[in-house]
């Protein structure tokens, strides 16, 4: 489903990403996770296309995006949401308002509208809040904002980066249970965070970035092989 080989990106002398290889398939849900500057949201920014690598390609459904033409990006990104740390909602607008911005900027017809919107906002538990402004909303409601704004346009990736940041731990353990949620009825979803508790608790895939590089990765072939008694005793 998607695909990094060899993925590099330099700002000046900083290497964000070196060599970046790892492969994500249709329905996985995947932490990208390392320190604060250890280039997570690098990564995040190259699949979005908002990043060009400097060496390497990016595979989407078979497609090597960083080949794609400028006027061609707008059409990749329809096939991501995207969830970010600071919600990025538009303070004059309603729940409902910014949901459908995102409808509109994939050009889904407008008669369209009012079913997906409220589809999403029954998932993420905010249909009653519709037609609430952004401060009228706490941080857990703002992200399900978020959320439902990502998923309306029924993109096959989710790309989160860090979205329980700004959330209390009983908040974001909430946020967490939707993701899994969404996740298990078929989207898949990359999530970059350094939060430790939250990866303990949803023992999914863990793609660790060092310095740039993939230092640990859970989901590598090799880990599903059958380990011996001895070792897996000593994990338990």
């Amino acid at each position: 489903m998607l695909k990094l080989e060899k993925v590099s990106k330099s700002f000046g002398d900083v290497k964000a990403v070196e060599d970046i290889t790892f492969e994500v398939e249709n329905g996985e849900f995947v932490f990208i996770t390392g320190a604060s500057g250890a280039g997570k949201t690098t990564v995040i920014k190259l699949i979005l296309r908002e990043y060009l690598p400097d060496t390497g390609q990016i595979i989407i459904d078979g497609e090597d995006i960083t080949k794609a033409k400028d006027k061609e990006i707008p059409k990749i990104r329809q096939q991501i949401g995207v969830v970010f740390q600071d919600f990025k909602v538009l303070s004059e607008r309603t729940l409902r308002e910014n949901i459908e911005v995102a409808l509109a900027v994939a050009k889904v017809p407008q008669n369209e509208w009012k079913e997906r919107v409220n589809h999403v906002l029954k998932l993420v538990g905010l249909m009653e809040r519709g037609n609430f402004f952004p401060s009228q909303l706490a941080g857990g409601e703002l992200q399900r904002t978020a959320l439902a704004r990502a998923l309306v346009i029924n993109p096959k990736v989710i790309l989160a980066d860090e979205p329980t940041g700004n959330l209390d731990w009983e908040t974001a353990d909430s946020i967490m249970d939707l993701f899994d949620k969404i996740n298990k009825e078929g989207k898949t979803i990359i999530m970059a965070t350094h939060h430790k508790g939250i990866i303990d608790k949803m023992k999914k895939r863990v793609i660790e970035i060092e310095k740039g590089k993939i230092v640990k990765d859970s989901g590598k072939k090799e880990s599903h092989k059958e380990k011996p008694k001895e070792e897996v005793a000593e994990e338990k």
